[in-house]
């Protein structure tokens, strides 16, 4: 996201779709195909980088104890999200995780060659971590499942176990919130 009005709002990608065995066949499989996922779900949720490793390990012990209420006929990313996100609300809850300094010595490796177009990403990155920070988790679950993740409403409703209505109106206000926000640290540092 190069240009300004483009950071305005999260970007909508097509998430690649979770392509794995389900959480009661092959664990381990199910494990290795959705922990990037899971990694990055947490981190939109405000899991600091310093403890996204356990808060990760912590997801996937919750959902290998309840692998057996999976419902095949549902789709696998929303349960895989729902996890992530009760687990997210318990670290935040937590005052300790506030107190430690944030590094960036677990934040996967940037791919792109040049130097600048690497620290115009982190930048960028760090801002949209900043402005989704001053969103409350229940709009900002809605928000990064609706947004960043892709999807439907009706499914990020279901997920949330919150009425059609309310996902609606927490995702309409987390959009002005997350851009007043992001506004805010575009001026912070600088930019238009």
């Amino acid at each position: 996201m190069t240009d300004s009005s483009a950071a305005a709002t999260p970007t909508r990608a097509s998430p690649p779709a979770l392509v794995s065995p389900l959480p009661g066949e092959d664990f381990a499989a199910f494990f290795r195909a959705t922990s990037a996922y899971v990694w990055s779900s947490l981190r939109r949720l405000g899991v600091g980088v310093a403890d996204l490793e356990d808060q990760s390990h912590e997801t996937f012990l919750a959902m290998y104890r309840h692998r057996a209420a999976f419902d095949a006929a549902r789709p696998l990313r929303p349960w895989v999200f729902a996890f992530a996100l009760r687990v997210a609300a318990d670290y935040r809850k937590q005052a300790w995780h506030r107190r430690r300094p944030e590094t960036l010595t677990h934040e996967p490796p940037a791919t792109t060659p040049a130097a600048d177009d690497l620290v115009a990403e982190r930048q960028q990155r760090e801002m949209i971590h900043e402005a989704l920070d001053a969103l409350d988790l229940d709009r900002r679950a809605v928000l990064v499942m609706h947004e960043l993740d892709g999807e439907a409403i009706p499914v990020v409703a279901q997920t949330l176990e919150i009425p059609l209505n309310t996902a609606y109106s927490r995702l309409r206000s987390a959009r002005e919130q997350f851009s007043a926000a992001l506004k805010r640290a575009q001026a912070r540092r600088g930019e238009p």
